[in-house]
């Protein structure tokens, strides 16, 4: 589960699903040169196995919410995707070459396939060196480059993400108020409440309304008095609108349960991956990943492929 405003909080996961919901509308939105070579009338597909068999993060506490994609551009070929958005901090010193690691590791496994690589990053920071990769020794020589898009610079024209009809731009929108009012819980509740309500005035289907209203959830968590705060505002404003979706008791519900199930699922499939590599389990063990919350349970769930030992998870 991820943390209340002002502490840290679990943006890949709420990413990972909202390119997986709005892939073709995340690509028109941020790269549409990218979109307008992609034949949509063929299908994409998320290719979650291909990349966990080559990208290994190797360095302890990062996080990052990383997809890779089939698609068929316009001419038939087949191209696959790299996309990295950098959710948690600014992009460190080793950002370019990791990106070029996580390249090179897909075109050497697959050497057939044609690889394009894509870099998001939601926070601020000096992202003027990004994009570019070099290495050399006497007259060997490398270079490698990809595109980088700050969203940090995209919300420099709100307007343009207010007024459009794209459903992606709300969860720019989401993401660049998440960083922006960290640790202000009360400037958080006015720019979520505004979010929410701008999902009723932009003619959005039922089911893309759903799906919004719970990214934004997810993106923009705000402690439980101000959420109750929350909740009546919408049904106030739901009930002058006249156009209620969903009630507020449901949406209630509905984030709850999302919330629980995926910390259950989490923790039945963490315990099972224990006893298969390290057999029955300590009851101290068992306890602590039962109690545990989400960002710690996808922590320890990482480690289990290459740890030794249960200390190597836990200590």
């Amino acid at each position: 589960m991820s943390k209340a405003a002002g502490g840290s909080s679990d943006f890949d996961s709420p990413w990972k699903e909202a390119l997986e919901h709005y892939f073709p509308q995340f690509l028109q939105l941020l790269m549409p040169e990218m979109y307008r070579e992609i034949d949509w009338q063929r299908p994409h597909e998320f290719l979650d196995k291909e990349l966990q068999q080559v990208v290994r993060d190797t360095e302890a506490g990062r996080r990052h919410a990383d997809k890779l994609v089939k698609v068929y551009t316009l001419d038939g070929s087949e191209t696959w995707v790299l996309i990295h958005v950098e959710v948690q901090g600014r992009a460190d010193r080793h950002f370019n070459a990791r990106m070029y690691r996580y390249y090179y590791r897909l075109q050497d496994k697959y050497p057939q396939r044609r690889i394009a690589s894509l870099a998001i990053l939601t926070d601020q920071g000096r992202h003027h060196a990004l994009g570019r990769h070099e290495q050399g020794l006497w007259q060997t020589h490398l270079s490698f480059s990809f595109p980088v898009v700050d969203l940090q610079q995209v919300g420099n024209d709100r307007r343009a993400l207010e007024n459009s009809t794209n459903p992606f731009a709300v969860v720019v929108m989401a993401q660049l108020e998440a960083h922006r009012t960290k640790g202000d819980a009360g400037a958080r509740l006015v720019t979520k409440f505004a979010l929410m309500k701008r999902l009723y005035q932009h003619g959005f289907t039922r089911a893309e309304v759903l799906e919004l209203l719970r990214l934004i959830d997810w993106m923009l968590e705000l402690p439980p008095a101000l959420e109750e705060q929350l909740e009546i505002q919408m049904a106030r404003f739901e009930e002058e609108v006249q156009m209620a979706y969903v009630t507020s008791f449901e949406r209630i519900a509905e984030k709850r349960g999302m919330q629980q199930g995926a910390q259950s699922g989490r923790v039945a499939l963490l315990l099972k991956q224990l006893t298969l590599k390290f057999g029955e389990l300590p009851g101290d063990i068992e306890a602590r990943v039962t109690e545990a919350e989400v960002d710690e349970l996808d922590r320890w769930a990482e480690s289990v492929l290459t740890a030794g030992s249960l200390n190597d998870i836990f200590d």
